[in-house]
């Protein structure tokens, strides 16, 4: 059995094992990763890089489908078609170049990679299996990168036409019905995606509403999307079964039949907390994630945890973050990050971003100042025939200081960073409004909105 004896033991190559290898390499120590599968873990492989990916396919196939109906501000186009098998191939060779790209940054940054299957001894060592033999791994320091997978339900469990997302990721061939179980932000991106490409979705949520996790004022222009592109919606329903292309739910007293060639299902993720040997080591659980505390240091000296394994949100912002953290702090430097300031997107058409505070939340801490302001009357989102949704401020009412900012439309997502800046910096609306945006860029918006929140807008 070949022995290696490292600084630092990272098991799971996701974004958290993965950045926290390479910050810790970058700051000279001895590194080792473990990773089973492909480097980059459920996000860069079977998540957020691919469904991406398909969605910007699902986009571009929408608007030249809709060209060759309708004439657009003169532009019209005619032929539109869609080879499923291509754009997944296409995918696909993204997903290499990115985890491709990892590798070449860990080993820049010098660190030992074992591909393999790790179980742990202990909180200071691993055995790992891999395709030349059995490695023994003997570290100071272990940090847990498990990461999180899809769940599934006793009455829909994953194989055959019941598809996880990852199974939905790797379609070659468009189902002409798809029934989605889950009103989450993954079931509605993928969902909306599927819709867009020509599929006839059913989306059946538990709850009240969709997305429950965003105000209703967030989500309702996505609910309107929803119709427009043919998605029929179900809320208070519950999938039961399905046999034979039919899917069968539960809608209070009374049971429906939905034809669905395919169910995807998207009832959440949970942790991988259990298996990898974690059962070997005496860690203190909160409810199924890890415990950590705010350094990420779990019960066990020695030990730390990050990313899904830890908990709400799983966001791979969060875990890099974590990952970054915990690197620097193994090597001796001070550090902590600013829970407010972690943003939340939905890749939904129209998308959806928020950082900090909703003005709920706010206004229970005390009194606040909030505002509105609609991409209506924005001229770079008018030129773009994509005027739907608007930027939302919320405020300490007497300081200004900013406490949450939300945004619902076209390309938000790409405002996350701007408004994670405003609140790790502690800005105030006159700092927003005292900052110069270029027009005519959609991020008028956001200073429009900090104006409005002032009492002064000027285009409204």
């Amino acid at each position: 059995m070949r022995e290696i004896s490292c600084k630092l033991l990272v098991v799971g190559g996701g974004p958290a094992g993965y950045v926290c290898a390479i910050r810790a390499g970058q700051l000279g120590l001895d590194t080792v990763l473990v990773e089973e599968a492909a480097l980059g873990g459920t996000c860069l492989t079977v998540g957020c890089i691919p469904s991406k990916a398909l969605i910007h396919v699902a986009a571009e196939y929408e608007r030249v489908a809709r060209l060759s109906e309708t004439a657009v501000a003169g532009v019209r186009c005619h032929g539109a078609t869609l080879d499923l098998g291509a754009a997944m191939a296409w995918k696909d060779g993204i997903v290499q170049q990115l985890s491709t790209g990892v590798a070449a940054l860990l080993r820049k940054a010098g660190v030992q990679v074992v591909h393999g299957a790790a179980r742990l001894r202990d909180g200071k060592s691993a055995d790992v299996e891999t395709a030349g033999g059995p490695v023994s791994i003997r570290a100071e320091t272990l940090v847990i990168a498990t990461g999180s997978e899809p769940v599934a339900l006793a009455a829909l469990p994953f194989g055959g036409d019941i598809l996880s997302s990852s199974g939905a990721l790797a379609l070659t061939e468009l189902p002409y019905s798809l029934a989605v179980v889950g009103g989450g932000y993954i079931g509605l991106e993928l969902g909306m995606a599927f819709a867009r490409m020509g599929s006839r979705v059913t989306v059946i949520e538990a709850g009240e509403r969709v997305l429950p996790g965003w105000d209703a004022e967030l989500t309702a222009p996505v609910v309107r999307a929803l119709g427009r592109i043919g998605v029929t919606v179900h809320t208070k329903a519950r999938a039961e079964g399905y046999a034979a292309g039919v899917l069968r739910i539960r809608r209070g007293d009374s049971t429906e039949e939905i034809a669905a060639q395919k169910v995807l299902v998207t009832a959440g993720r949970r942790p991988r907390a259990t298996g990898a040997g974690l059962d070997r080591l005496d860690l203190a659980m909160a409810g199924p994630f890890l415990r950590i505390d705010a350094a990420c240091r779990t019960s066990m000296q020695g030990v730390y945890a990050i990313g899904d394994v830890t908990g709400e949100p799983m966001l791979a912002h969060r875990a890099m973050a974590q990952g970054e953290m915990v690197a620097e702090l193994v090597a001796g430097t001070r550090r902590h990050w600013d829970h407010r300031a972690i943003p939340a997107v939905c890749f939904t058409d129209p998308e959806i971003v928020s950082v900090g505070l909703s003005p709920a939340e706010a206004a229970a801490r005390g009194p606040i100042r909030s505002a509105v302001f609609p991409f209506q009357a924005n001229g770079k989102a008018l030129t773009e025939d994509r005027d739907e949704g608007f930027v939302r401020v919320t405020a300490d009412a007497a300081a200004g200081e900013i406490l949450g900012i939300q945004a619902v439309g076209a390309g938000v997502a790409d405002f996350a960073g701007e408004f994670a800046l405003a609140i790790e910096m502690g800005a105030t609306l006159e700092d927003i409004a005292a900052t110069i945006h270029a027009h005519p860029t959609r991020g008028e918006v956001f200073h429009e909105a900090s104006l409005r929140s002032l009492g002064r807008a000027l285009h409204l």
